[in-house]
């Protein structure tokens, strides 16, 4: 799509990639996306010295991200949210998907085991959850704005493979209370699929509202397993815990949405 712009692809797929991930690497790109790899470390190179991304190391792999200082970046990521607006659902989850390497099965039995052993203890976490803050961020072109909030958090069970979030709570303005606001929001555990869906109450219980399916992909990590489409919005999230926080980062992207949210929750 942006292709004749870039006149190069794997440039279009590095930039939209970045977009909706905000980070990458050159092998992750590779296997998501199903393309050379000696290609996309030299459009990663260009892109660098161009000034458009900048890296880092994090042990022995190099990430890439946006350049904070690339003076078009506002620009660019309006162009890029435009550009995947308009991909099929596919491909938009196709940019989204979490890499799974190939592993031998006694490997994966394995996995599996410490998957559900981390999914238990996050399970016990989440059921001791009593406060909220967060914080919204929109951006619009060139304009970002903020808003933050806090709530109190009552958690149900229903059953044991469920906990249900009542959070109340107001929007501030400059540290002050502005607007009320309440949410309901439904965790459900599937240890057989490793995996915890959670789901906003809105509408009620008979008509939840499905946001993600999340799974640990490391050490108090849950990650969204694919992207959600919703209408025309994505969305994406991921958590990371310790034993007294759980901090909750989700993306909204759609043709009117730009929303990084974080909620975290002690």
């Amino acid at each position: 799509m942006l292709k004749g712009l870039f006149s190069n692809q794997n440039v279009e797929r590095i930039l939209l990639f970045l977009f909706v991930n905000e980070r990458c690497y050159g092998s992750q790109i590779q296997s998501i996306l199903g393309v050379p790899l000696t290609p996309v470390q030299k459009a990663l190179l260009r892109l660098e010295k161009e000034g458009v991304i900048q890296s880092h190391y994090e042990g022995k792999t190099r990430f890439y991200q946006f350049s904070s200082s690339y003076p078009l970046r506002f620009e660019l990521e309006m162009l890029l949210k435009k550009a995947y607006t308009l991909l099929s659902a596919q491909e938009k989850k196709r940019y989204c998907y979490i890499h799974k390497p190939r592993i031998a099965l006694n490997e994966e039995r394995e996995r599996d085991r410490d998957r559900r052993k981390e999914l238990q203890k996050f399970w016990e976490k989440l059921s001791c959850i009593r406060q909220l803050s967060f914080s919204v961020k929109t951006r619009q072109g060139q304009e970002q704005s903020t808003r933050t909030g806090r709530a109190d958090v009552i958690v149900t069970s229903p059953s044991p493979a469920v906990l249900v979030f009542q959070e109340k709570g107001y929007w501030l303005l400059d540290h002050q209370i502005d607007t009320a606001f309440s949410n309901s929001f439904r965790w459900s555990l599937d240890l057989n699929a490793s995996l915890i869906s959670i789901e906003h109450l809105r509408y009620g219980t008979a008509n939840p509202v499905f946001l993600f399916h999340l799974t640990p992909t490391k050490f108090h990590v849950l990650e969204s397993v694919d992207a959600h489409l919703c209408a025309e919005d994505t969305y994406l999230g991921n958590i990371a815990w310790n034993e007294k926080n759980i901090d909750f980062h989700w993306r909204i992207i759609g043709p009117h949405k730009n929303n990084h949210l974080t909620y975290h929750y002690a």
